[in-house]
């Protein structure tokens, strides 16, 4: 049966709701403008009807080629108003990975600052993009859509680096904020932060969770990390969301001090791996705040987990340091499979099934391997590794692929990073590969905190780790290298420790 169309069913209706809740008040302050609710539905309904004049009807894909700018925010909500499916990209990536993703998702207009126009020429496709001097129409209101209509697609790498297309669908979105709105009492005296890059699953959180209850969503520029604390005071910031590398770089520049984030109420974390003693020292700097951790691939609609920390309870769960990643989210299924595909009790890689699950990439072909057919339903693979618990709760065990063989050894690369850490003056650490001299790998390890002789850290590891475990190099950074979502770049650890002196 085919769907109607529904008033009030996609993502755009969280800002309606917003709008209703708070006419006058800020939904977005980006570098030093700030737009009302009232203001940013006025632009996006004339800017939606532009874009369906340029479209001549209803667009298919509008890309959203800007930085985190006043425009980029209306944009986004614009595209949505006009029926559109949003493609939030990154003008800095280079311009045949641009071209790819502009292609694969068929966008047929562009929203762009002037970075954006610049990377869009780069590519050399001829696509509209949007500007305020034309007479189109605006709407009168937002264009329905159906639950099964894709709100948004994002662009993941694979094993390859190409990029793939991950569709988003309102009904997805549906469920994951009503959820979402179930667990947090967020409100319209709430300030979000807006951290992580547009094109970054987790956006989609800081803005509909802040818009769907009348709250201001604040972009944080990069000159905020000098002095965390001063901003969220002058800010009045009460809900953070960031990746965990985040902390340490907050830490570094001196603003974990033991309550110096009072005024936070709600403090998330996703996109890799979050360490019990980077949430404790963010908990002593923000002690009014509930501190969790979120885990979910895109491919299942922002976060797919959660848990709430607890000092006594998430470190006595904890495996190697991490803090658990929470159990399912209700109206979901999940399993966990063995080494060789069948079903495991305890221990495996981890597959959920139900409405936050894409309908599949958008190129067929690279959903091999990363969905199977198990009881008549289908199930999405998440490639990462998880212990469960007698209650239902996951422990973090690491990705499928950071199991490496290291000469007849059976390494897992997170026990190695936990061992560096808990040296003396090692702060955090990251373990890689590299080719051996002789054939097979050897393990290299790049850490923050204070420096110390290679000998030094060997025998101190000497008690933690079996011989065939020994990292062969050590190699201190101030920090580790992030990619475009303020995640560590693994990938480029392991291809600088490719050309790495031995014991640097």
């Amino acid at each position: 049966m085919t769907e109607t169309p529904v008033p009030g069913r996609g993502l755009h209706e969280r800002f309606l709701r917003g709008l209703a809740l708070s006419p006058g008040r800020t939904a977005i302050r980006a570098d030093d403008r700030s737009l009302t609710y009232a203001e940013v539905h006025e632009l996006a309904l004339r800017r939606a009807g532009a874009l369906r004049a340029l479209a001549d009807g209803r667009p298919e894909a509008v890309a959203v080629l800007a930085g985190k700018c006043a425009d980029a925010y209306v944009g986004i909500l614009a595209a949505l108003y006009s029926g559109a499916t949003v493609v939030p990209l990154e003008p800095g990536f280079p311009a045949d990975r641009t071209r790819r993703m502009l292609t694969a998702a068929r966008a047929t207009a562009v929203i762009a600052d002037d970075a954006g126009r610049a990377a869009l020429a780069a590519t050399g496709l001829d696509l509209p993009v949007l500007d305020d001097s034309g007479r189109a129409a605006p709407l009168d209101e937002p264009a329905p859509v159906r639950p099964s209509d894709v709100a948004y697609v994002l662009f993941t790498s694979g094993s390859t680096g190409r990029p793939k297309g991950v569709p988003i669908t309102h009904g997805a979105n549906e469920h994951y904020f009503a959820l979402m709105d179930e667990r947090y009492d967020f409100g319209p005296d709430d300030v979000f932060s807006q951290t992580v890059p547009l094109n970054f699953d987790c956006a989609m959180f800081e803005l509909f969770c802040a818009w769907g209850r009348g709250a201001a969503a604040h972009a944080i520029p990069a000159a905020a990390y000098r002095d965390m604390p001063g901003f969220f005071a002058e800010r009045r910031m009460t809900v953070w969301f960031s990746t965990p590398s985040a902390i340490s770089f907050v830490r570094r520049m001196g603003g974990l001090a033991p309550g110096s984030m009072p005024a936070l109420r709600w403090s998330f974390f996703a996109g890799e791996a979050l360490l019990c003693d980077d949430a404790a020292d963010w908990q002593a700097a923000a002690p009014s705040a509930k501190v969790e951790n979120l885990y979910g691939p895109t491919e299942l609609t922002i976060t797919v987990t959660g848990h709430r920390w607890s000092p006594e309870v998430s470190r006595e769960r904890a495996v190697n340091g991490v803090v658990p990643i929470g159990t399912v989210h209700p109206g979901h299924d999940h399993l966990l499979l063995d080494g060789d595909g069948s079903p495991a009790e305890e221990e495996g890689e981890l597959c959920i099934t139900g409405p936050q699950m894409t309908p599949g990439y958008l190129d067929a072909e690279d959903d091999a391997g990363r969905f199977l057919e198990h009881g008549g339903r289908r199930w999405y693979r998440t490639g990462d590794r998880v212990r469960r618990l007698a209650d239902g709760e996951l422990l973090y065990l690491g990705r499928l692929d950071a199991q490496v063989q290291v000469q007849g050894w059976r390494v897992e690369l997170a026990e190695v990073d936990h061992a560096v850490r808990e040296c003396a003056g090692v702060q955090n650490a990251v373990t890689v590969t590299r080719p051996a001299d002789g054939g097979g790998l050897e393990l290299v390890v790049y850490y923050t905190g204070d420096r110390a002789a290679p000998a030094a850290l060997r025998r101190e590891l000497a008690a933690r780790l079996p011989a065939g475990m020994m990292p062969k190099a050590f190699t201190h950074v101030a920090e580790f290298p992030l990619n475009a979502n303020r995640k560590v770049d693994r990938g480029r650890l392991a291809r600088e420790a490719a050309g790495t002196p031995d014991g640097r």
